[in-house]
């Protein structure tokens, strides 16, 4: 798998994200964004696609496999997790993005209202329209509910195709589990993953935090992942 070079803001992208770690079952509400997003992350297809959802459904997961399959395809890509980037100046910030072919603007719920990232980030989105370059957008909230301030910035964000993301049925969640397990080396049942699924929280980033506990008392301990195991290591 080709590295996407990311710029140096101390962004690492996770190995995990790719397309081929969200599984997904044929009949998926999800199906049309995944195919969308692949299209995308290809040079092709939507020019701003925006995701919403709620925590844990697997937003950041999926812009992260966006920068991945760029990278795959010779394209350039950066992941911005905005949350975590209020130090940096917007503009030189934005100013850097302008050039790449991909730009994957994660948490943008968090500078709404912030005059400044408002406005920087509506020229960027000019800016890469008008060069052919393609943006991606998440939020915890739809464009109508984002509450952003700046009534151009609103119009450009709900120039795209929206997509929001279902969170997974359970058997996903199992299926999902057991594919991240079997990345690692880990023999994870389906009975065991069902035992997880059922008495951990719903959340995405919570379950795969357990499969690392798990995965790290497998290995020091030199035990297979049955549900005795489980019940000691995670308490349940």
């Amino acid at each position: 798998m080709a590295q996407p070079q990311q710029l140096a803001l101390g962004i690492a992208l996770s190995d995990d994200a790719t397309f081929n770690n969200f599984f997904l079952e044929p009949e998926s509400p999800n199906l049309q964004a995944l195919l969308s997003l692949g299209e995308q992350a290809s040079g092709a297809g939507e020019q701003l696609i925006y995701l919403w959802g709620a925590e844990g459904v697997g937003l950041t997961h999926l812009l992260q496999a966006c920068c991945h399959q760029a990278a795959n395809r010779g394209l350039r890509s950066q992941y911005i997790p905005l949350r975590d980037l209020s130090r940096f100046s917007p503009d030189s910030l934005c100013d850097d993005l302008s050039d790449l072919d991909l730009v994957c603007l994660d948490d943008v719920d968090t500078i709404a209202g912030k005059a400044q990232w408002e406005q920087a980030l509506f020229h960027l989105f000019n800016r890469l329209r008008d060069s052919g370059r393609r943006l991606l957008v998440a939020a915890h909230q739809s464009p109508k509910h984002l509450g952003v301030s700046l009534p151009d910035l609103h119009s450009r964000l709900s120039w795209g195709i929206t997509f929001q993301i279902q969170p997974m049925s359970d058997v996903e969640k199992c299926k999902a589990l057991q594919l991240r397990a079997h990345t690692r080396g880990l023999d994870l049942s389906e009975e065991v993953s069902l035992f997880i699924v059922h008495r951990a929280p719903r959340d995405m980033n919570q379950l795969f935090e357990y499969l690392d506990e798990l995965d790290q008392a497998s290995l020091a301990e030199q035990r297979k992942l049955t549900i005795p195991f489980v019940k000691r290591v995670l308490g349940f």
